[in-house]
Order: C-alpha cells, then structure tokens, then sequence
C-alpha cells in the first residue's frame, strides 16, 4: 500500500513523521561564521549521521582555503562519485590529471550559469572558494572513514603549509572576477 495514501485516512502522528532540515539563509550565515573563524577558511555541517551510507552535507568556503588536490576511490565501482551544488557565492573547481596538471576548471556559481557537477569516481581535483561565505551542498557515497575517503595528488603540498597558501592563490588567480 502507499504510505501517502495511508496517511490519508490515518495520519501519523508527530514523532513518526520524517524529520526536515531546512537550508536556509541562518544556517548559510552561522556556518559561514565558523568558516571564517577556523584554521582552515572551511567549515562543513553534516546532515548526515556518520554511519549512513550517502553524506550530505553543506562545505562553507571562504577565499584562501586550501583543498589538496584528492580523488575518491571505493571497493566498489560508482560510489567513489560527488556532486557539488553551490548555493551561494561561487567556486572554481579543477580537475587534475595523475601528474598534477590542470586539464579543466569549472566555475560553479549560484547565480549561473553552472551552479554544480556531478564529478567520477577517481577524478583529481580541487575546489577554490571565489566570494566570501560561499556555501556548496556535497553528496557523496558514505559512511565517512577519513583514513580511506581520500587519496591526495603527492604532487601538491599538505594544508597548514607556505606552499598550500601560494598555490591557492594560484589556482584562485585562474578564475577571473565575475568570470
């Protein structure tokens, strides 16, 4: 039986509704507040819960943040994909070949005319936040087990480094303002 139809003649109650988490423009400004308050100019909020097997969750960016280049690779094939969407703002993403050299950039931007991608499995890349407060929504196959969920491009330097900051600034300068 359809449960919508069910619930027409027998609506649930409250507790046995499914919970909603809203995206609006609160939750933008108070993750971004964090953003711009850590180490990193990054900040992510999970709506997932850590063990589920698809991660959703919103990665607030602001300009200087460092994003070594990685790819995500699984055990089995098709769930090493992500999908970006950029709410608000606009972000530079760059796909890498195996010896680090740029071989396409993307604008993504929340005012068009590519506002996201969905990205292969074992694609290297980066991301740059091009605005302040720049909010992407990210899906990709769970559960998160940070030991495995990235394999960095040895090319690029590790964050927190000189040489993470310097090439940001780099790959930053390859976006044009408003381009």
């Amino acid at each position: 039986m359809n449960p919508a139809i069910a619930w027409e003649n027998d609506p649930p109650s409250a507790v046995t509704l499914p919970q909603i988490q809203c995206l609006d423009q609160e939750l933008f400004d108070a993750v971004a507040a964090e953003a711009r308050r850590s180490p990193r100019l990054r900040r992510n909020h999970n709506l997932h819960a850590e063990p589920e097997l698809v991660q959703r969750l919103l990665n607030v960016m602001q300009p200087g943040t460092y994003v070594r280049p990685h790819r995500h690779l699984r055990p089995t094939q098709g769930e090493g994909f992500e999908c970006f969407v950029v709410l608000q703002g606009a972000m530079g993403l760059l796909l890498l070949d195996h010896q680090g050299e740029v071989i396409q950039q993307v604008r993504l931007d929340a005012q068009g005319p590519v506002r996201g991608v969905e990205l292969a499995e074992g694609i290297f890349h980066t991301l740059v936040a091009l605005a302040p407060d720049t909010v992407m929504f990210e899906i990709k196959q769970g559960p998160y087990q940070p030991a495995r969920d990235k394999d960095f491009l040895s090319a690029y330097p590790p964050e927190g480094t000189a040489e993470a900051k310097s090439q940001e600034a780099i790959w930053r300068e390859r976006f044009p303002s408003g381009g």
